[in-house]
């Protein structure tokens, strides 16, 4: 039996055979941190005694917060560059710009090769045929010093193109249209191909806005067999000889999906979340407030010539803030020698320094709470991009958005925008008020009161919001647990010690933020019991050796208060009048949770 793509990546990297569902010891060849996890990866090594592998495959990022304009991020900041001048760490400081986006330009990845950071959009790498994996802050402790990861080979599925978008479709709009097709969950756990007849023709900068919103589907990674322009960019970028790299042709998928991309126009995803996706047309004419064009979806020098064509000689809608975040200091002199910094000035708009935008509280692009904004950014859930509400669209519909007022169509700009009336009123924030608990210990066989959190889709900003990333002392963190979860803002202050969650499907989707796990533990929270789980934070929960389970237990009649009992050996879940039967731990995992955690 052949090898899909990932498997073949996988293969090359370790010396293990490789099949679905196995866990390896895989080679890593470039490691990164970024500015919020990076404090974090050091404070992991040097707690632990450990030095780093190989300095010159190891690298800083710092793209969250490029101007130090949070006192938590500049501490942080700095506290890395001076590990990185004691070790030899390669750095890349707050001028260069979103570090996946840097580390393509740069040359540190290509066809076939392996990179992991602390941002869990490091699987834009699929783009150029590389394997790339967000991890949290031990994770990636590890890898520097190990240069090496555990990793458990994931199924392949196989994603069909099928049909020839129309003719003011974008990569966004297709990428929107398989969100919509496979919903926020389609790809957990999977590694997907992206294949069909229009996938050779799809350019580079299209192929990382696809590959960038795998981690909104659940999906480990979307991987793209390069073309001959992928392949001569990193050749180029890297100085030397990447190879080609695709799948066996009897590589086996455990599931295929066709997407009918036929005559495509451009799609929105409604606000709260990137799955929910709808033609243009139903949500157009909604006012907008603001408009935010970048990350490292839709940032590049190819999203800002669409939208400077769109706004080249005219004038953002009155009220109407724009805000540009080219994705690296290179994008940036790039648009600046073309003359497209000048269109966006001209036309009104903010251009801001290379970095995450939007998607960090350390940037400009977060709106304020009644804001609505059309962003070309990948995720839409509350509170990601502000308090406001966030509509996610391609460059081209955001830049025509800015000179209409409101959500428009390229092809269809008013010659007169609409403007604001008089009178109108913002919907203000909701306060809300935490308190701290102390941690529990964790037995093997544990019982406690349950709470039980219907919810599908739990992502980690509503589990721990990232306006609390640069947080670091863990005794401060269960204060904010769920604080950003609709209808659960007060359970720090309800819950106990020795308390067991227990919710439903993808739990943890969304970022790599060690935090969201950590929390619990700060809160005594003894366990996790969960359908399903995003797979970052799946990996570091069990890194950090915190008991989660995988059971369907969300539905099976427990309610909130009753006294539930928790086997991780064989993976069952009791309480009076009933029983589940889950996922028992697997050897690795109850090798570092008897640990204590994967550094200890």
């Amino acid at each position: 039996m052949g090898h899909t793509l990932i498997e073949k990546i996988i293969a090359n990297h370790c010396d293990q055979e490789v099949k679905p569902g196995a866990t390896v010891d895989m080679r890593v060849d470039v490691r990164a941190a970024r500015d919020f996890g990076g404090a974090n990866v050091v404070k992991n090594l040097k707690a632990a005694g450990l030095g780093v592998d190989d300095p010159a495959k190891t690298i800083f990022t710092f793209d969250c917060n490029p101007g130090g304009s949070d006192q938590g991020y500049a501490a942080n900041q700095q506290y890395c560059r001076e590990f990185a001048r004691e070790t030899g760490v390669v750095l890349r400081d707050v001028t260069q710009g979103i570090g996946t986006h840097v580390a393509m330009e740069d040359g540190w990845v290509g066809p076939g090769t392996t990179f992991v950071s602390t941002d869990s959009h490091a699987n834009i790498m699929g783009a150029v045929g590389a394997f790339g994996q967000g991890m949290g802050d031990q994770d990636i402790a590890y890898a520097w010093s190990a240069g090496k990861v555990w990793f458990k080979v994931p199924k392949s599925a196989k994603i069909i193109l099928k049909g020839k978008p129309g003719p003011h479709a974008t990569a966004k709009d297709i990428v929107l249209k398989m969100l919509q097709k496979l919903g926020a969950g389609g790809l957990l756990g999977y590694a997907a191909e992206i294949t069909g007849d229009m996938v050779a023709g799809l350019s580079l900068e299209d192929r990382v806005t696809i590959a960038s919103m795998s981690t909104e589907m659940g999906g480990i990674i979307s991987l793209f067999e390069p073309n001959q322009e992928v392949l001569e960019f990193c050749r180029a970028a890297g100085g030397r000889d990447f190879q080609m790299i695709c799948a066996d042709a009897d590589a086996n998928y455990d599931k295929v999906v066709e997407v009918d991309v036929e005559g495509l126009g451009p799609m929105v995803a409604r606000p709260g979340h990137p799955d929910d996706t709808v033609a243009l047309s139903e949500v157009a004419g909604r006012k907008v407030d603001s408009v935010f064009v970048g990350s490292c979806t839709n940032g590049r020098l190819e999203d800002l010539r669409a939208a400077a064509q769109i706004l080249e000689g005219r004038k953002v809608a009155p009220g109407v803030v724009m805000k540009v975040v080219p994705s690296t200091r290179k994008v940036w002199q790039a648009a600046l020698d073309e003359g497209l910094v000048k269109v966006f000035m001209d036309s009104g708009a903010l251009v801001g320094n290379a970095g995450c935008g939007g998607c960090a509280a350390g940037q400009l692009g977060q709106n304020g709470p009644g804001e609505v904004t059309v962003s070309t950014g990948n995720r839409n859930f509350a509170g990601k991009q502000g308090k406001g509400e966030v509509y996610l669209a391609s460059p081209e519909t955001a830049a025509a958005t800015a000179l209409a007022g409101v959500i428009c169509s390229a092809d269809a700009i008013p010659d007169v925008p609409v403007t604001f009336e008089i009178g109108r009123v913002s919907n203000t924030a909701t306060e809300v008020h935490k308190a701290s608990q102390a941690a529990a210990e964790k037995p093997t066989l544990m019982k406690g009161r349950a709470w039980i959190v219907d919810v599908d889709n739990i992502d980690t900003d509503m589990i721990f919001h990232n306006r609390y990333l640069a947080i670091t002392d863990m005794d401060q963190m269960g204060q904010y647990t769920f604080d950003n979860l609709q209808g659960w803002e007060d359970f720090a202050t309800k819950a106990k010690p020795g308390d067991i969650v227990i919710t439903g499907s993808n739990f943890g989707c969304g970022s790599s933020r060690q935090q969201a796990v950590d929390c619990f533990t700060s809160l005594g929270v003894q366990a996790i019991v969960a359908t399903s789980y995003g797979s970052i934070y799946e990996r570091n929960a069990i890194n950090a050796g915190m008991p989660m389970l995988v059971a369907d237990a969300v539905k099976a009649g427990l309610k909130s208060g009753d006294e539930v009992e928790v086997d991780l050996a064989d993976g069952t879940v009791r309480w009076d009048g009933g029983e589940v039967h889950g996922d028992p731990f697997s050897e690795v995992q109850m090798q570092i949770y008897q640990r204590g955690g994967l550094l200890v």
